[in-house]
């Protein structure tokens, strides 16, 4: 279903036309290639200044007090690990793990995204790392409202104690994740504001396909026919519970 959701994505609009996947709008009129030149030829790590790294991007986070927000260090991949790289060995589910931030739906989706190889490389570029033409910036795009969208971000990641707050790298020096995070952090508006939402989100944003839901408090008659058909099409799949 991934690669056949793919070609629908890829049909929809005309080639090369604004909001295709190939010609993704600007987010907040940032021209990631423009911006990432421009650094590179002045010698500069980029600091964004439409997410700029203070208490107003990651909001309203209800797991960290006021105190420990205080404490909170943005730092670089690179100051938290000196080999830290883009991608180690492919993307996995397996890569990353939560941190105090509530959006445990968000993750699950970006596994359930790793298992979907067409979908991803829409999602992630994968030409980027920390050696070569290294200035600090990166990008990733989602499907928002019917166009896709380019987001640019920096790398300063919110840490406190040299750890980040919210998702991290399981082997410490692998930050695609992280990075990923950051980007739907600044399309939602803050870190706080992907507390406590839904699969469908992420995997709408994450493909611009149709979802379907099952409600698992009421009887489902072949629900595993259906999960079954679906997996065996590489369609993006995931549940949750709720409190109580």
């Amino acid at each position: 279903m991934a690669s056949i959701c793919v070609k629908m994505i890829h049909s929809t609009y005309e080639s090369g036309g604004t909001g295709s996947p190939s010609n993704p709008l600007k987010f907040k009129n940032q021209d990631y290639k423009k911006l990432k030149n421009a650094l590179l030829s002045k010698g500069q790590l980029f600091q964004d200044e439409e997410f700029p790294a203070n208490l107003d991007s990651l909001g309203n986070l209800e797991e960290i007090t006021e105190e420990q927000l205080k404490e909170v260090q943005w730092l670089r991949p690179r100051d938290l690990n000196p080999a830290a790289a883009f991608i180690v060995d492919g993307l996995s589910r397996f890569d990353f793990k939560q941190g105090d931030v509530g959006n445990c739906w968000f993750l699950s989706s970006i596994g359930s995204l790793t298992l979907c190889k067409s979908l991803l490389v829409e999602v992630v570029p994968q030409d980027q790392n920390f050696k070569d033409g290294y200035a600090g910036i990166f990008h990733f795009r989602f499907w928002r409202f019917g166009k896709w969208v380019d987001v640019v971000i920096d790398d300063l990641l919110p840490t406190q104690d040299r750890i980040p707050v919210s998702v991290s790298s399981r082997s410490g020096g692998e930050f695609w994740a992280p990075l990923l995070e950051k980007a739907y952090a600044k399309l939602c508006g803050s870190y706080g504001d992907m507390i406590a939402g839904l699969n469908p989100e992420a995997f709408k944003d994450f493909s611009g396909g149709v979802n379907m839901n099952y409600n698992l408090s009421k009887n489902q008659p072949g629900l595993f026919d259906v999960m079954k058909r679906a997996f065996q099409c590489n369609a993006m799949l995931g549940c949750g519970t709720f409190s109580g």
